[in-house]
């Protein structure tokens, strides 16, 4: 017959759909008593559940001996289990000193880095972690302590897509610590007690000695299933506003590939200032709604460039949103993670600064680079520019154009009046030529401005030189002495793809 606390674990997992008929679920065991809980319960279940069930262990190398030691108990659990059995070690001190990163936070990046490998590789489709309600009770307490806003009163979710397919769920998350070790007590299961939980050192073990226990005792004898609670609507707000972001991202945010920033995303200023319209609410309620827009795009926008949102302040994101209410073009903010916002006319471009050029209009800059292009009697001939993460391909086509080329007629060159040397390089100041459909000489600075090229983007500017001039840019309509015309019987297109 199934216990009571089976039973609640069955109708968690169901009612938060974290597992179906046909999962491998990969159970993360560490050797304490929370996740060999974890373990028994889920195995007293995976029939009516219809899981296949595998242990997982990752052995951290903090503890020596003893870390070894709770490696060869879960092994042993797995195997009189009869389950099959996955584990992996890696030196986290050495990774934390490698990387900057704190102990626990190495832990942490280096764990969910081998989850996400088993679920790669198709080893399990779940990976099923032991946080229980105790757990969230105190991420929520040592959130607020730290800072936080509604983001981190969502504490630890049920259920986490992994990028790498499949997902993290978490069973227990109803689950009071006690009851668990009660339960294997009753099972008859022993289990390893590891003595850093109790280092006091460390802040989640404060709340969980100190504070925890007295908010229980003198204030609610309900805290962990309050906080609980508090984190579950936490939650469902959040995922509210995380649809509206994304709808509004996909709306008005542009991604940027290019060779002089790297991977960049662009979004209207107006846009991020006022990305919604609230009818009929009262001025000052719009206003602070549109506010809690706005931060949240640039929240996410900083996520996307850099890949996590960690350091990023209520300081940072206001910083960024004077910038785009009241910067011109040109001025920028640097945010933490090396992550730059720059104002670009009427635009904010959040790109990472160390694929920036940060040479001034009037530089070359460190990044100059200059190529010899080997002009072909047929077909291509490509120019790599590691500078730009680019290929350039220059194409030999017979005139007129064939119907199956896409480019227009009015951008392609006359092979006939190139000369040797043919060079592709970066701008350089007092470049200058006379464009198709003008009657003057321009120079490229004025082009830039003409077409709004950030500033930051300019010194790496391809352009296309023949015997010391310059027949086209990136962008621009090529010289005008130097376009395809009437007698023109072999002519050139200029492509461009990322390496």
């Amino acid at each position: 017959m199934r216990s009571e606390v089976e039973q609640r674990v069955l109708d968690f997992v169901r009612q938060s759909r974290m597992a179906s008929a046909g999962d491998r679920v990969g159970v993360a065991v560490s050797g304490g008593a929370d996740s060999v809980a974890m373990l028994r319960l889920l195995e007293s279940l995976r029939d009516e559940l219809g899981i296949t069930l595998l242990v997982v262990h990752f052995d951290h190398m903090l503890r020596g001996a003893e870390s070894e030691s709770d490696a060869r108990f879960v092994a042993g659990l797995a195997q009189a289990r009869g389950l099959e059995f996955v584990d992996a070690r890696e030196d986290v001190r050495a990774a934390a000193a490698k990387h900057g990163w704190n102990i626990e936070e190495a832990a942490r990046r280096l764990r969910y880095a081998f989850f996400d490998r088993i679920l790669g590789e198709g080893t399990a489709t779940r990976i099923a972690v032991a946080h229980s309600a105790d757990d969230q009770a105190e991420t929520l307490l040592g959130h607020v302590v730290r800072g936080t806003g509604l983001t981190g009163l969502a504490g630890i979710y049920p259920i986490v897509e992994s990028s790498a397919g499949g997902a993290i769920i978490r069973p227990l998350l109803h689950m009071r610590r006690q009851e668990l070790r009660d339960y294997l007590e009753t099972q008859g299961q022993e289990w390893r007690e590891d003595p850093t939980n109790r280092d006091e050192t460390r802040l989640r073990a404060r709340i969980r000695a100190r504070l925890l226990p007295v908010l229980e005792s003198e204030f609610s004898p309900q805290i962990v299933e309050r906080l609980g609670e508090l984190a579950r609507l936490a939650r469902e707000e959040e995922m509210f506003w995380s649809a509206l972001v994304e709808a509004k991202l996909a709306e008005c945010a542009e991604v940027i590939r290019g060779a002089a920033s790297g991977t960049a995303m662009a979004v209207d200023a107006q846009e991020l200032i006022a990305p919604f319209s609230f009818g009929r609410i009262s001025e000052p309620c719009a206003g602070d709604a549109m506010k809690a827009l706005t931060e949240r795009l640039i929240r996410r926008l900083y996520e996307k460039v850099r890949g996590d949102r960690r350091e990023l302040s209520a300081c940072h994101v206001e910083q960024v949103i004077r910038l785009a209410a009241e910067s011109t073009s040109g001025k920028r903010v640097q945010l933490p993670g090396r992550i730059a916002v720059e104002r670009v006319f009427g635009r904010v471009v959040f790109s990472c600064a160390q694929n920036q050029d940060h040479a001034s209009p009037g530089e070359a800059g460190p990044s100059g680079y200059q190529y010899v292009v080997k002009f072909p009697d047929a077909g291509t001939t490509s120019v790599a520019v590691p500078e730009l993460a680019t290929c350039f391909r220059l194409k030999i086509v017979d005139w007129p154009l064939a119907e199956s080329d896409t480019k227009s007629d009015s951008d392609v060159l006359d092979a006939g009046v190139l000369r040797a040397p043919l060079l592709l390089r970066n701008w350089r100041p007092g470049d200058a030529y006379r464009p198709r459909g003008h009657r003057q000489t321009r120079k490229l600075k004025q082009m830039f401005l003409a077409e709004r090229i950030p500033s930051h983007q300019r010194a790496r500017w391809p352009v296309l030189e023949s015997a010391g001039q310059v027949v086209w840019a990136r962008g621009m309509a090529p010289a005008a002495e130097f376009c395809a015309r009437k007698g023109t019987r072999v002519g050139v297109l200029i492509e461009e793809e990322s390496l």
